[in-house]
């Protein structure tokens, strides 16, 4: 085991709401930039996947990126159920994980190592996340929330009271082993309670982030440049910001 990691993963073979349809199998080209930016780096990622063929796994697994095969669960959409992985992961190998970040697998690149920044490295408490250059407050949030706002009180008094404040993306979250692991029990927990068979349009999966970001972590959040480059912004000649996020 190392100290430090970057996971993500690729749930392919089952409907994805945010892409409108389904990610084929055992497609390594999906991640190949992900997995080229951590190993051009030396850093260490490990990618959770249902779909790679053992052929793939042996081709493209080197001394920086690593597969772990899992079985996905269909009462969670793909975007949620990543942190029931995480999680497991975390509570097997904990002792042995001093830091990690979670990113999306297809639209992230790894451009600068974070766990060597001074940033970084002087907030040990901090909750470092990508961010869009929008506010909570905005038209996609509120529908995207509505499945929860139905189900928990509080969640429109948050709403409120954050609204104004920017809005965090789910793509890139990270800190210390103690920091993660806090924050993906909460997301668990949240999970199990109020997003188990969500047939709806929207995954839930920002709704929650924000939601427990914003009301447990809010004077630990460290966000936007220099974690990571405007998003959807396409700065592919941005090399300042620790992580590319399209």
């Amino acid at each position: 085991m190392y100290k430090q990691y970057i996971f993500a993963c690729l749930f392919t073979g089952v409907y994805d709401v945010n892409r409108s349809g389904i990610l084929p199998n055992d497609d390594y080209l999906l991640i190949e930039k992900w997995a080229n930016s951590i190993t051009a780096l030396k850093l260490h990622g490990i990618i959770f996947h249902n779909s790679f063929s053992a052929e793939t796994v042996a081709k493209y697994s080197n001394e920086f990126i690593s597969f772990q095969e899992v079985t996905y669960n269909p009462n969670y959409n793909l975007s949620v159920y990543r942190y029931f992985v995480y999680l497991d992961f975390l509570m097997k190998n904990h002792h042995e994980i001093e830091s990690l970040f979670i990113t999306d697998s297809t639209d992230v690149e790894v451009v600068i190592n974070p766990f060597e920044q001074p940033l970084f490295k002087n907030n040990p408490t901090a909750l470092f996340c990508g961010d869009e250059p929008t506010t909570l407050n905005n038209e996609w949030m509120m529908q995207h929330s509505t499945h929860f706002r139905n189900q928990i009180t509080a969640f429109a008094a948050y709403e409120e009271k954050f609204a104004n404040d920017t809005l965090l993306n789910c793509g890139i979250i990270g800190g210390t082993i103690t920091t993660m692991t806090a924050l993906l029990n909460e997301l668990v927990n949240f999970h199990s309670h109020f997003n188990k068979n969500n047939k709806t349009a929207y995954t839930g999966d920002m709704g929650a982030l924000n939601y427990i970001a914003r009301n447990q972590f809010n004077n630990q959040l460290i966000h936007g440049a220099p974690v990571n480059t405007l998003f959807k912004g396409y700065e592919s000649d941005n090399n300042s910001c620790w992580f590319r996020h399209k």
